[in-house]
């Protein structure tokens, strides 16, 4: 188990087509270090944005994507989604509010 850091955890907000979708139902997309864990994840998102409450978190696992640059095979870093649901009477996040 990693001992990270509740600002090591969230990478980025991810924002997509389907995530900007959802947002009005209070999901919201981001992407994590790829050794957090669920419960990290909860701690991360209530302590950065200030009246959120989480509900539940989705994971899912990315692998690399495998790339060619001439001869060579390589593969990209893995990465980590998270889908963070909060409670109807959390506050919404503020970085997603101007979208």
């Amino acid at each position: 188990m990693a001992d990270l850091k509740y600002y090591d955890v969230i990478l980025k907000p991810l924002l997509t087509e389907k995530s900007m979708g959802t947002m009005d139902v209070k999901k919201y997309s981001f992407l994590v270090n790829p050794e957090a864990t669920k419960t990290q994840i909860k701690e991360a998102v209530e302590k950065m944005f200030k009246g959120a409450k989480v509900a539940s978190v989705n994971t899912m696992n990315l692998d690399g994507k495998t790339r060619r640059r001439g001869n060579v095979f390589g593969k990209t870093a893995k990465k980590k989604k998270a889908i963070v649901q909060l409670t109807a009477d959390s506050a919404e996040i503020e970085i997603f509010s101007g979208l």
